[in-house]
């Protein structure tokens, strides 16, 4: 499993929007999708909710692929 980098400014980034922004999903009804129907884990865990808010050192993984947020700062 490769693991995904992604560097934030803000204090949090939605999983949604980290998953589009990853490249894992090709847009947001498409993110929207995986979340609800339980195929994206945060932390290790199946998380369903597409505004769950990620913030430095969390992680999420969907089909293989693994992101870490990092402090772009």
């Amino acid at each position: 499993m490769s693991v995904k980098e992604l560097s934030i400014k803000e204090e949090f980034i939605r999983l949604d929007s980290a998953l589009k922004l990853a490249g894992f999903v090709a847009t947001g009804g498409h993110a929207k999708m995986v979340i609800q129907n339980g195929e994206v884990t945060v932390n290790g865990e199946v998380c369903t909710q597409r505004g769950k808010k990620l913030r430095l050192g969390d992680s999420a993984a969907f089909e293989g692929n693994q992101l870490k947020i990092s402090n772009a700062g």
